[in-house]
């Protein structure tokens, strides 16, 4: 099959497209046809090294965990499956090798969830990964109700314009930081948009002056700093990108695969509850370029590779 793989750490340059082995399909997992993998921040930072304390790299490398695509063959053991079978998955393992970037992955059934019929193979690649991390943030680690205030950073990306949707679905009033071009798109969400920044704490306060019920973090560094600052006095607050969060009394959460958990996201997608902004589609060959892009940390949405292949 044709996949993009690296076979060190290093930069988008070492990434290369070309030939690897076609997968095996173990007896609880399902081979799939791969129409679309999204790309996310956790792939180049794994890419460059910064997560090897934690998972080991088996090389060569495919990346990627995010996949929407079709079951060509299920497992030994699988009855959830059949061949045919629509579906998206955030198909982590415990060490990186075996990624979505590639024309098939042969995917656990405990990371896979039926494709929402209503989404495009494109957009359905892009709620996994982000939209299970929004989900477990919000309602496992800072456990939020309707009525409370949420603050969220970086609201128009992956992770926080999906959050911003659950968030408003579940009753919260939400406060997003967001660069001026993407408040009219938050707004769209259901977002108050702030713009991030120098003075980012004093028009927070502004907006809510008794502080927020709840903080989730998705950038780390200053808006980190201004989210501990700007809570309520039993404010939560939670972190997916960095660990200075500890210091702040809050926590650090790392996204699980979860099959009820996407088969929920699934379905509120399928209602139009939510939504997937996908930004850019790039060709699985150029991989990299997309990558590069993700890096840069400016993305509306999603950032999508497409792999078409027949047979």
């Amino acid at each position: 099959m044709k996949a993009i793989s690296y076979s060190r750490y290093g930069s988008a340059d070492v990434l290369e497209y070309g030939e690897r082995p076609d997968p095996k399909v173990g007896p609880d997992s399902v081979l799939v046809k791969v129409r679309a993998a999204a790309v996310n921040p956790v792939d180049w930072k794994a890419r460059e090294g910064y997560l090897q304390a934690g998972l080991e790299a088996v090389f060569p490398v495919i990346p990627g965990w995010d996949v929407s695509g079709v079951v060509v063959q299920p497992g030994a053991a699988v009855d959830e499956f059949a061949v045919g079978d629509e579906v998206i998955g955030y198909v982590r393992e415990d060490f990186l090798s075996r990624g979505t970037f590639a024309e098939y992955v042969a995917a656990p059934v405990r990371t896979l969830a039926r494709k929402p019929l209503s989404l495009s193979f494109e957009e359905a690649a892009g709620l996994p990964l982000c939209g299970l991390t929004a989900h477990q943030v919000l309602f496992r680690t800072l456990k939020v109700q309707e009525g409370e205030t949420v603050l969220i950073h970086a609201a128009a990306g992956g992770v926080g314009s999906l959050a911003v949707q659950l968030a408003r679905h579940s009753g919260c009033r939400v406060v997003g930081t967001a660069g001026p071009h993407n408040h009219d798109f938050v707004r769209q969400l259901g977002g108050e948009p702030v713009e991030y920044g120098d003075g980012l704490a004093s028009r927070l306060r502004d907006l809510v002056p008794g502080g927020f019920d709840a903080a989730f973090d998705t950038v780390g560094g200053e808006a980190l700093r201004v989210s501990a600052e700007t809570l309520a006095p039993d404010g939560r607050l939670a972190s997916i990108a960095d660990a200075e969060v500890f210091s702040h009394g809050g926590r650090y959460a790392f996204v699980r695969p979860d099959a009820a958990d996407l088969t929920h996201l699934a379905g509120l997608a399928e209602q139009g509850i939510v939504s997937v902004h996908v930004d850019r589609v790039f060709p699985l060959e150029q991989a990299a370029d997309a990558h590069r892009l993700n890096q840069e940390g400016r993305t509306r949405g999603k950032i999508v590779v497409a792999v078409d292949r027949e047979g």
